[in-house]
């Protein structure tokens, strides 16, 4: 029997890219039933959701972020009944029209409940977007990723993940907490604790921009962190960081930051960059700094 799939997808502000990534999920072989589109953006695209009929448009007054934005299409697309959940944001698009279809059927023959392909840069179709790690030390290179084939209990959350509805009830939805950056990290964890059988195929892809600059080696190739652009990513992703090693109990991640970004910014003289981390990493790491956009300081 064919298998139901419902979209979740997020979107804020990006109304061309999101009519590119509607079309090519109404342009997969594999049949869509329903796309719910959640849009917590300043200007609304209800006019480019209208587009295509099987868009559940849900607009939302506040910003969500990308966790608060995924909880809910989440949500809205396991109550559709469809057996699977497509995730999906707005700057995503799947690199062909087999990208779903690859992903239903590597996911049936290797009795997976969540499934990822590969994510790969624009313009780049020889780079990963975001790195994996082999024989401990940073990969970007997606010849190298294919070799392997098939990587378990590994995955980039949540651009182009497929997810059974039933997953949710398991472990629940993204975090909305976290608002940007980490969100699929915890999501992964949560699946891991839960036993939840999934990983990454490397015979389908996705195609997001990258993050090849944030990506700073400190000592050698084997330790490295991650220095988003612009004050409002960074802090985000530096308290995340500490909420997540709190929560999870991350002893390995904690040793890895303190040293990693303590030599980042030290060999740099960054001294100001040092103490943004250290303030905002030590909030996550207390389990504060939560609650409306409004009021997070940065």
């Amino acid at each position: 029997m064919p298998v139901s799939v419902a979209v979740a997808a997020v979107t804020f502000d990006r109304p061309h890219e999101l009519a590119v990534l509607l079309r090519a999920i109404n342009g997969q072989t594999a049949r869509v039933s329903t796309i719910c589109l959640v849009d917590s953006g300043t200007a609304p695209a209800k006019d480019v959701a209208d587009q295509h009929a099987n868009v559940d448009y849900i607009r939302s007054e506040a910003n969500l972020g990308g966790a608060g934005g995924f909880s809910l299409a989440a949500l809205k697309a396991v109550a559709s009944g469809a057996d699977w959940v497509w995730m999906m944001d707005d700057d995503a698009e799947p690199a062909d029209a087999e990208c779903l279809a690859t992903l239903i059927r590597e996911a049936e023959a290797r009795d997976l409940e969540a499934v990822v392909p590969l994510v790969v840069a624009p313009g780049h179709p020889d780079r990963l977007s975001f790195f994996f790690r082999l024989d401990g030390k940073v990969s970007h290179d997606r010849a190298a990723l294919e070799k392997v084939g098939f990587l378990p209990n590994d995955g980039h959350f949540f651009n182009g993940a497929l997810i059974r509805s039933d997953v949710f009830f398991k472990v629940g939805l993204p975090d909305m907490r976290l608002f940007i950056r980490g969100d699929e990290v915890d999501f992964t964890i949560r699946l891991r604790k839960a036993g939840i059988r999934f990983g990454t195929v490397t015979t389908a892809a996705i195609m997001h921009p990258h993050a090849f600059s944030e990506t700073k080696h400190v000592f050698g190739a084997r330790w490295h962190v991650i220095v988003p652009e612009g004050a409002f990513k960074r802090y985000y992703y530096y308290r995340n960081r500490g909420y997540l090693i709190r929560r999870h109990f991350r002893v390995k991640s904690l040793v890895a930051d303190v040293g990693g970004y303590l030599g980042y910014f030290l060999r740099r003289g960054d001294l100001r960059g040092l103490a943004d981390w250290f303030r905002a990493f030590s909030t996550g790491l207390r389990g504060k700094g939560f609650g409306p956009l409004k009021d997070q300081k940065f």
